[in-house]
């Protein structure tokens, strides 16, 4: 495990396709199986960070065609829905799906296996992927597959943790069999590679943990929902940036961004 740990390799990148199905397999309902099946009890709570980090960017544009990896009920999209026309979902889970989101009905999907995206280069204006690619294996050949089907001077946004969320070997108390994060000088070579501008490369959830064990005993709403935390965990991310490390062994190293979220361009 030293290489993945070390985040010399990503785990998963270079899997075979039998890997690859078999990782599929067990992640498919895995999500929705931690409680996230019943959308009368389900809770969104990212549009803060969402949008400090992701949709400010984009500058009110409207977007014809627009694509959300593994974005389940479609929630992310809520605050701006009224500036998208058609909205098209690649979700693997049959119980995370919904007839609407806000007056559009979504365009749902299965994903390939292999990770190969069944639509054609350059279709679409906005492409979303919200804690989605560290479910998956092989995570250079998706994203290069997101940049495909996004038109020149559209954007990807993605948000991905940046740790490694334990030892993914074993059973993880809250976490699917096979997520692990991808290392931030990884995700950075990979994209380093591809047609895009970075527009923002915003680190985030430094102590978020930590801190929501404390503001729980306060509220039922998730401390990271409120735009002045979010904006408080920005500064903090700055700040102790230089602890991050991929898997960290001293409780130092903690204190640190567990989090990406990158605002791309093509071009």
């Amino acid at each position: 495990m030293d290489p993945y740990l070390n985040d010399k390799v990503l785990y998963g990148d270079d899997f075979t396709i039998e890997q690859i199905e078999n990782w599929y397999n067990q992640e498919k309902e895995a999500y929705a199986n931690l409680g996230s099946k019943n959308s009368e009890t389900y809770t969104y709570g990212y549009h803060a960070l969402n949008n400090l980090h992701g949709f400010s960017y984009l500058k009110g544009e409207h977007f014809t065609n627009v694509l959300g990896l593994g974005a389940a009920w479609g929630h992310e999209f809520d605050i701006i829905i009224d500036r998208i026309s058609n909205l098209h979902i690649i979700e693997p889970s049959e119980h995370l799906r919904s007839e609407k989101i806000g007056s559009i009905k979504p365009v749902y999907t299965a994903p390939e296996i292999s990770g190969t995206i069944n639509y054609p280069d350059e279709d679409f204006d906005l492409v979303t992927s919200f804690g989605t690619l560290h479910h998956i294996p092989n995570v250079s050949y998706v994203i290069s597959e997101l940049i495909r089907i996004t038109k020149k001077g559209g954007y990807i946004l993605i948000r991905e943790p940046v740790i490694s969320m334990g030892d993914w070997t074993k059973p993880r108390k809250g976490l699917t069999a096979n997520e692990r994060g991808i290392p931030l000088n990884i995700f950075r070579d990979i994209l380093a590679k591809q047609p895009v501008q970075i527009i923002n490369e915003g680190l985030c959830f430094t102590i978020t943990a930590f801190l929501q064990r404390i503001w729980i005993k306060f509220s039922k709403q998730p401390i990271y929902t409120y735009k002045n935390y979010i904006l408080l965990d920005k500064w903090l991310s700055k700040i102790f940036y230089r602890n991050l490390r991929y898997h960290a062994t001293r409780k130092m190293q903690r204190i640190a961004p567990q989090s990406v979220f990158y605002v791309l361009k093509k071009i």
